[in-house]
């Protein structure tokens, strides 16, 4: 987006104060950004998780834009159902106004839960915006671990003990299987770069079917960082590349913000180990006993990014 933070602060908010978010929470300061990435009329769907119940506090709410609850498993197909009701009217000449729909789920209603939905509803052609809120746990209900869940993170349901570090299993590669539907657009955010993340949301919002943003959103209670460091952490990650910054559009991988940089060779790659050290819930990783784990971590993380680096070459 080309407007400055000026210009952008003199939008009339669509998601307003009032919430009962942890402080440091990144959800609301994602959904303020993708929010603004538009100027049309929105309808939005929200899933189960922090995010809807501590926006919508009966008989409060912060949102200034029809928004409907949803389960833990059927955002998408009820963005869906609002849009096909849309498209109805449309032809009825019932609704003359041009619509955006939108959709947020945080990443255990959207990896896990909600996944088989959200492909059907892309796999049919909706025309919607899905926006992945992604805390890499089930934050909302006791920070359980999730398909988003890095290896050798410390949860309620995979605890660091003496027989094991933490998770067993490395975290999904979600953005890339909702690729594999070949929509018209996918892409991987950080708030800490605002204009790169609305500029994505805006392309989701104008693309010609479904549009999937897949957001780094740090969480400080579940990954044990300090609430000032929220947009610090998100930093980290994109800098560290275990959140590549990139787009898939209309078939066409790019690099984008840091990460592009950093492909490049103008910006250098950061150590994993950055990473993990600012988080408590990596902290037992930082002790022998545990040291080849955070290794493994890093040759994942450099798996990836490799793989990731040829696609967006050819």
């Amino acid at each position: 987006m080309s407007l400055s933070l000026k210009e952008l602060s003199k939008i009339e908010p669509r998601y307003t104060e009032g919430h009962r978010l942890c402080a440091g929470c990144a959800e609301p300061i994602i959904a303020r950004q993708v929010l603004m990435a538009t100027d049309k009329p929105v309808i939005v769907s929200n899933a189960t998780g922090c995010f809807e119940v501590s926006s919508t506090i009966y008989p409060f709410t912060s949102w200034t834009v029809p928004w409907i609850h949803s389960a833990f498993e059927n955002a998408a197909p009820t963005i869906a159902g609002v849009e096909s009701a849309y498209i109805a009217l449309k032809r009825k000449g019932k609704i003359t106004e041009d619509i955006r729909f939108l959709s947020f789920g945080g990443d255990g209603a959207t990896y896990d839960i909600g996944f088989q939905a959200l492909s059907g509803a892309i796999e049919r052609g909706h025309h919607f915006l899905y926006v992945c809120l992604n805390n890499e746990a089930y934050m909302n209900t006791g920070i359980q671990r999730s398909g988003a869940t890095e290896r050798g993170a410390n949860t309620t349901t995979c605890p660091t003990g003496t027989c094991t570090p933490g998770k067993k299993e490395f975290s999904k590669d979600l953005t890339k299987i909702i690729i594999a539907h070949d929509l018209p657009y996918a892409a991987q955010a950080s708030p800490h770069n605002y204009r790169d993340l609305m500029e994505k949301a805006r392309k989701g919002f104008d693309a010609n079917g479904p549009a999937f943003l897949n957001v780094i959103a740090p969480c400080p209670r579940g990954w044990r960082h300090d609430s000032s460091k929220t947009i610090d952490m998100a930093k980290l990650a994109v800098e560290t590349c275990v959140w590549p910054l990139y787009e898939f559009d209309n078939g066409v991988y790019s690099m984008t913000g840091e990460s592009k940089r950093i492909a490049e060779g103008s910006k250098e790659k950061r150590p994993v180990s950055e990473w993990l050290k600012a988080q408590g819930r990596f902290s037992q990783l930082m002790k022998p006993q545990w040291a080849s784990v955070a290794e493994e971590i890093q040759q994942n993380v450099d798996k990836r990014w490799n793989a990731l680096l040829k696609l967006c070459k050819n």
